[in-house]
């Protein structure tokens, strides 16, 4: 099946297909005609591909997707875990197009519901939704249309299910799936535990020939294996893809002065997009305030906020019309915004998990996306006064077990990739991931063993006394010879390591004492009062004298990381193609995402699609949409191609390129602007003669240099700056020019380091 086929058409191949009259909600429901043409038979590749593309814009599946649609169609239980951006709401939606009847998701996040229910309406699929955000008058002619099988899918909340009344209609509707979103909800071991998620499995014995799918992001293996339990799957399918996002870089900061160091951050990216999350309510309004008081358009979101207001501040974050979203970490975003660039975390999350998940927010389309945490000894003291609010002990032993794990994740010196995907149970198999602080810029090492020989030395010392353990702070307050109710009450001024370490501060041996537990030497209980006892590697340590590395601590860095999962794009195309989206997005009442991603722009921007045939081409484009936008996008591109040369992107560049074809790539406008550039007018100057951006000057001088033509450095660039930029360019790679201008500190354009290369590189 060809691209070119697929997706000019109005219709899918088969002409009883459900959805031969698009135009027609439900149509050919009540005949109960399947879309393929035996019903009994399930699809091929080939039909699953026609519908994935016909209707999502696709031309293959991601990883596990097809595997999970056959095991529901074939009518087995499921388990997915699939990461963030990984897919999974396809993997219910598609099966829902194949098989007549409804298929019902159950989600906690009322806010997402729309969202999908419009990107679904969208790329024309009959789907609704029922929650607690619709008035009376809204509600009506949903359950008309679910009465009369006008829909595919269902989506709500499972409070609604248990409403007098509900259950019964749902028999009535000949429910074919039921799809349980954020699955690790109804695990009191998930980092979001839910009790009304515990109803969910009452459905079994009244939807006993419908097959249940449970999906989620995040979930160890203890959680892996409490969902199955509790939702009572039936010899389900399991499905475990990667929890590796290549495209996502991890940075931990200290925090020292966080509101400047969110502001700095958030500058260095100024047409970008992101999510702070911030431990109370009053610092998300505080931050958002801020941000707003500096230029930068942010809004609060959480939970209390009037709900008309946090719907209102979520809408003006899709429809980008506020760059940033600040919000309680506490409270489940269900932001489904795909090209979120980065995520800070203010505070210091509560567990692994729940920073997996709100750091999977950004990147979902899979271009790069950066993930900061600012972290502070400060705020494991505040969430360990949270977990004290807590009544029931056991829930405090987890949660006391799940912040440790998060603050070794902050301090520590190792690959933070590998350390992620080794809590999810998951083995890294490189030792430089490229894409976190610790591989990027390995923190400073020292020999720290007569550190570590006093710190086990106290802790051993103190046991050997008292006969019993004692905290990190009361081991600090020993080593620097404080003068305190307890050491004097337990004599520990008379220990042979009281004051051992006075010529450290405080915080360092508490990094210190933390690192060790983090190697292993020490091992810290879980009680109300946490103990810190040493372990048999810390006594083998001190009896054999042996050495031992440790880390200095984190730096703050705040300028843009090196990005993996680029798109090498025409970036002023770009732009002017981003305004066309959100134009077309507001005439619809849409986010401009539900138009086309960013992935999508950036292909077009790319490969200049100059017909239907070649915009289908393009990663997202349907037949529906194909329909709705693709004649302004493509006048779009046409009109700037009569204004712009093409760019070429090394990296798909003719295996052999010649002079002559490339020089029949220079228009009249491109040579117009390499004749002044020759007599020696500025690009600033030629940009404002022409009424055109410096970027495209730049544009025109790259082609002419790379189609042979002379476009001397000299008039651009000192001898010392074309050798730092020789020279970034070579340790960087070429094929990645962000590389390249991010180790130069970002003080060239990109459309100037174009010609440099374009001029090293030309025939």
């Amino acid at each position: 099946m060809s691209n070119d086929d697929n997706g000019q058409k109005d219709q899918p191949e088969c002409p009883s297909c459900f959805f031969a009259r698009p135009n027609v909600p439900g149509a050919g429901l009540t005949n109960g005609r399947d879309w393929f043409h035996n019903p009994g038979m399930e699809p091929d590749s080939a039909r699953l591909l026609a519908l994935l593309k016909q209707y999502f814009g696709f031309a293959s599946f991601r990883p596990l997707q097809e595997e999970i649609i056959r095991a529901a169609l074939a009518g087995q239980d499921v388990f997915a875990l699939l990461p963030t951006g990984g897919g999974k709401s396809l993997c219910f939606q598609l099966p829902a197009l194949v098989r007549p009847g409804l298929t019902v998701v159950i989600s906690p996040l009322i806010a997402l519901m729309k969202d999908q229910v419009d990107a679904l309406t969208e790329s024309g699929v009959p789907a609704t939704f029922l929650n607690s955000s619709l008035a009376a008058g809204e509600s009506r002619p949903r359950l008309r249309g679910l009465h009369n099988g006008e829909y595919r899918l269902l989506y709500v909340a499972p409070e609604r299910l248990m409403l007098s009344g509900f259950l019964d209609d749902l028999e009535r509707w000949n429910v074919n799936l039921i799809a349980i979103d954020e699955a690790h909800c109804i695990s009191e071991w998930g980092h979001d535990f839910r009790p009304e998620y515990r109803q969910i499995a009452s459905l079994r014995a009244r939807f006993a020939k419908a097959p249940f799918m449970a999906l989620t992001a995040t979930a160890t293996e203890r959680v892996r294996t409490d969902i199955v339990q509790q939702l009572s799957l039936r010899d389900p399918r399991l499905f475990v893809a990667s929890f590796n996002r290549p495209n996502l870089t991890y940075r931990v900061e200290p925090k020292s002065g966080a509101y400047e160091q969110t502001l700095g951050f958030i500058r260095a990216r100024p047409r970008e997009s992101g999510i702070v999350y911030c431990q109370s309510r009053k610092t998300a309004e505080s931050v958002a305030q801020k941000l707003n008081e500096d230029g930068i358009p942010a809004r609060p979101y959480h939970a209390g906020l009037a709900s008309e207001e946090r719907a209102r501040n979520q809408e003006l974050f899709l429809r980008d019309e506020t760059r940033v979203v600040c919000a309680t970490i506490a409270f489940g975003m269900g932001i489904n915004k795909p090209n979120v660039r980065f995520v800070i975390h203010y505070d210091l999350p509560k567990n692994v998990e729940g920073y997996y998940q709100e750091t999977g927010r950004a990147g979902r389309d899979g271009l790069p996306g950066e993930c900061l945490l600012l972290f502070s000894a400060g705020d494991v003291v505040k969430q360990k006064g949270f977990i004290e609010e807590k009544t029931d002990p056991r829930e405090q032993r987890i949660a006391r077990e799940q912040l440790q794990q998060i603050v070794h994740y902050a301090e520590m010196s190792e690959c933070r990739r590998a350390s992620l995907l080794d809590y999810f149970g998951e083995e890294y198999p490189e030792t430089n991931c490229g894409g976190c602080d610790n591989c990027l810029t390995p923190r400073a090492t020292y020999d720290g063993t007569l550190a570590a020989q006093k710190f086990l030395s106290c802790v051993y010392r103190i046991r050997e006394r008292s006969g019993f353990g004692v905290g990190l702070n009361h081991l600090i307050e020993v080593l620097t010879g404080a003068d305190t109710e307890k050491i004097r009450h337990w004599g520990h001024a008379q220990l042979s390591t009281y004051g051992i370490g006075k010529e450290t501060g405080r915080a360092e041996w508490a990094a210190i004492g933390r690192e060790l537990i983090r190697l292993g030497l020490l091992a810290q209980t879980t009680d109300k009062y946490p103990v810190v006892q040493l372990t048999d590697e810390g006594r083998e340590f001190l009896k054999r004298r042996r050495t031992v590395q440790l880390t200095r601590p984190i730096a703050a860095v705040t300028k843009p990381a090196p990005h993996a999962g680029e798109i090498s794009c025409d970036e002023n195309l770009f732009e002017r193609l981003r305004a066309l989206r959100k134009r077309l997005a507001d005439e619809r009442g849409v986010p401009p995402y539900i138009v086309f991603s960013d992935v999508s722009l950036r292909q077009m921007a790319r490969l200049y699609p100059q017909n239907e045939s070649e915009f289908t081409r393009v990663s997202g484009v349907g037949a529906k949409k194909l329909r709705e936008f693709g004649a302004a996008f493509l006048a779009e591109i046409t009109a700037y191609l009569a204004a712009n040369a093409r760019q070429i992107f090394l990296d798909e560049e003719p295996a052999t390129p010649t002079p002559a074809v490339v020089r029949a790539r220079l228009n009249d406008t491109t040579r117009e602007t390499l004749k002044r550039f020759r007599d020696g007018h500025s690009v600033a100057d030629i940009a404002s003669h022409r009424g055109l951006t410096t970027g495209t000057i730049f544009t025109h001088l790259a082609v002419a240099a790379e189609a042979g033509e002379a476009v001397p450095l000299d008039l651009l660039l000192t001898p010392a700056q074309q050798a730092e930029i020789a020279a970034a360019g070579a340790k960087s790679g070429w094929s990645n020019l962000t590389a390249a201008r991010e180790a130069l500190g970002g003080r060239y354009d990109f459309g100037l380091l174009r010609v440099f290369r374009a001029v090293r590189r030309k025939p």
